[in-house]
């Protein structure tokens, strides 16, 4: 995919005076809560969805621009970067929020299915961006927030494929947010652990079980555990929508915010197995270079 839309000549449209977010995935979860949570604050909002009827509610609100969206169409995403700029003049947020899981063992997961969700989780997220930062660089200003994941931090099992979209994601974050910040641009990854979302509900897949070697194994029993307490969760999507408002009205964003307590346990966790690996092998680490021969020579 390449992003190749520019800015449109933009004398004539008028800037609206506040703030002007664009949110993917719009019909449920995070998405819907942070649009509720910006139009009750009288922010302007651009909210997709792949359906409109799923999102004619928020059409009661002034300020409000609602349109399809299919984050892995380019015309698509084009189209909606200009409805916004000839609405609102401006796009001051993106928020990319549109994703679905996949469950299952690596090696019973079906590629075809799998390299959609990548289509959507990282390229469409990808694109969506890209199509975004003209318009943010014209401003010399914005804020993007990417709704990754602490999968994107730690690896579960029959999560694998899904851990990869959002390590993916947090790479790419990572120098997104150098390349864009001496253009007045911020990044930020949203990291949620558990919350009342559709997520280990109805927007996700799982694979076919059909290798009896994994039967009772880690994979099965983490899926298991994760649709059993869809709906039960008991991180708030709607305190969630209050930080990401929080984070964007400051300063100096983090490039990292931990949603959930959960999240800032299992981060941390995987921060002390780092440690632990680093240090254990730091001789051997520091011994690669050449003229370190020596050292290998018992070896």
């Amino acid at each position: 995919m390449q992003a190749d839309c520019k800015p449109k000549n933009r004398e004539g449209i008028k800037m609206i005076n506040k703030k002007v977010w664009l949110v993917t995935g719009t019909s449920s979860g995070f998405g819907r809560k942070l649009v509720e949570a910006l139009l009750a604050r009288d922010y302007a909002v651009v909210a997709t969805a792949r359906k409109l009827a799923d999102i004619a509610d928020f059409n009661k609100y002034d300020d409000v621009l609602t349109t399809t969206l299919e984050v892995t169409n380019h015309d698509d995403v084009l189209r909606v970067v200009a409805e916004a700029v000839d609405r609102f003049g401006k796009i001051d947020v993106l928020v990319n929020n549109a994703g679905w899981g996949y469950f299952g063992n690596i090696e019973e997961s079906d590629e075809t299915t799998v390299r959609a969700m990548f289509e959507t989780n990282f390229w469409g997220l990808s694109d969506m961006t890209r199509a975004v930062l003209p318009v943010m660089r014209e401003q010399r200003s914005g804020h993007i927030l990417n709704l990754t994941s602490i999968a994107g931090i730690v690896g579960s099992p029959a999560f694998g494929y899904y851990n990869a979209t959002k390590h993916a994601v947090e790479g790419w974050s990572k120098a997104l947010a150098q390349e864009v910040a001496p253009l007045g641009i911020k990044v930020t990854n949203i990291e949620p652990g558990p919350f009342r979302t559709d997520w280990a509900g109805r927007s996700h897949i799982s694979a076919e079980r059909t290798i009896s070697d994994y039967d009772g194994g880690a994979a099965e029993k983490h899926k298991a555990l994760t649709e059993s307490i869809s709906g039960k969760q008991t991180g708030s999507p709607e305190l969630a929508a209050l930080a990401m408002i929080k984070i964007a009205t400051i300063k100096n964003p983090p490039l990292h915010f931990l949603a959930g307590q959960n999240a800032w346990q299992r981060a941390h966790d995987q921060l002390d197995k780092l440690n632990a690996d680093f240090d254990t092998w730091q001789g051997v680490t520091n011994h690669l270079d050449y003229g370190d021969e020596a050292y290998w020579a018992d070896f």
